[in-house]
């Protein structure tokens, strides 16, 4: 999230008390889209407090690292809960992206591509969850992914815009009736 924004890694790793957020407007084709991302802390003794950020997400950024098989067996339990507490629309198609960080550690790989990509396609109605691997540190894929982040979430407002909305309309030209009355207002 750090370098997505303001295009900065820090070697002083603070785990996320709770949440924290960031904005930043990206343009995505011909249209330029406000983002608010957040990062909600992964550690169990915060999921309580995942419901007052996911309602009304747009999309959802399934993190794991890669030298840590750990992290991404939480994969699951992660998504369930994201859609339990988000409670969007439409669960099986909700945009989900999934990002193995740390490949800049290569050597220490203890989750390997295929599995990750399998757990992408797996238990889903729709298409494959998306999957990047990025490194943080030397900023690998992080515009990329965020930029199907954005476009997975717009196609996902567009999948559910019931057309544009018409407000019912009065007609000022239009006289009343003569034997309309008041009295029946």
């Amino acid at each position: 999230m750090n370098v997505f924004v303001s295009k900065k890694f820090s070697t002083q790793y603070k785990a996320t008390i709770g949440a924290d957020f960031l904005t930043k407007e990206v343009t995505v084709g011909d249209r330029l889209i406000s983002l608010q991302i957040w990062d909600t802390a992964g550690q169990e003794r915060f999921q309580s407090l995942g419901v007052a950020f996911y309602r009304g997400a747009d999309a959802c950024v399934l993190v794991y690292d890669m030298t840590k098989p750990k992290t991404f067996e939480s994969l699951s339990n992660w998504r369930d809960e994201f859609l339990v507490q988000a409670g969007p629309r439409d669960p099986n198609n909700f945009p989900f992206v999934v990002l193995a960080n740390m490949c800049d550690k290569a050597g220490e790989r203890r989750v390997s591509e295929a599995e990750a990509r399998a757990w992408c396609a797996e238990g889903r109605s729709g298409p494959p969850i998306p999957y990047f691997e990025t490194s943080a540190k030397e900023g690998v894929n992080i515009d990329q992914a965020f930029q199907c982040v954005c476009e997975k979430a717009l196609a996902q407002d567009r999948s559910h815009d019931d057309g544009v909305f018409m407000a019912p309309t009065l007609r000022v030209t239009e006289r009343p009736k003569e034997d309309d009355s008041c009295a029946s207002c």
